[in-house]
């Protein structure tokens, strides 16, 4: 059974040579670090549909933390809508996963969101705020450019087009976090937060540890 449908039921897929391109990352992701992902491929939709569940939860915390961030009406649109889109995601993976006779663990960490939150200036209002914005926008970007590898790198089909398919989605919430984020500060003070960001967020993915996870570092030969 395909789950194309499902997946371009959410967002208009782009194709072609153009995908990652105009991310910002300034760490690229070599082409084996998929091949070792994908050869536990349950591990990798367990920890997946983690990360969408997630996703969704940040999506509307950032909202009820702070409804009233202007304008409002496109506040709470952009946040809702990453939300609706995350929760579907879950779904998708969650019943694929099932179908192939895994399950979704209880426990689950991402030791790389966790090394990344830890920039936040908690305590400290629009700073605060304007951080939580663009390290979403970072992890966003991060699992746009590894599922456009996971894709081109998968002899599974059926993984291949979910990945390929959730790229996309992936790359309009990056954009979305980092708009708003935008909406925060003077935009000389967000562009230097998001160069510093930038340059962590390079330094963090590269000290993970391997394995079959989305956000995981690249095995030693």
């Amino acid at each position: 059974m395909s789950i194309e449908p499902e997946i371009n039921s959410s967002r208009e897929i782009e194709t072609g040579a153009a995908r990652g391109v105009d991310l910002p990352l300034r760490y690229r992701t070599p082409s084996v670090w998929a091949r070792q992902a994908l050869c536990e491929p349950l591990a990798l939709l367990n920890d997946h549909a983690h990360l969408e569940k997630k996703a969704a939860t940040n999506a509307l915390d950032v909202l009820c933390r702070w409804p009233t961030a202007r304008p409002t009406e496109n506040w709470v649109s952009a946040l809702t809508t990453v939300a609706r889109d995350e929760a579907e995601h879950l779904a998708i993976v969650t019943r694929l996963l099932a179908r192939r006779g895994g399950e979704l663990t209880r426990e689950h960490r991402n030791t790389y969101a966790n090394e990344l939150r830890r920039l936040v200036r908690l305590g400290e209002g629009p700073l605060e705020l304007m951080d939580r914005l663009m390290i979403s926008a970072l992890i966003e970007s991060r699992s746009c450019e590894r599922f456009e590898l996971l894709s081109r790198h998968c002899d599974d089909a059926e993984l291949a087009r979910l990945y390929g398919g959730l790229w996309a989605s992936e790359n309009g919430h990056y954009r979305i976090f980092l708009e708003l984020s935008r909406m925060v500060g003077k935009p000389a003070v967000v562009e230097e937060r998001w160069n510093f960001m930038l340059n962590r967020e390079a330094e963090i993915i590269q000290s993970q540890p391997p394995g079959a996870k989305m956000h995981s570092g690249v095995a030693s030969d």
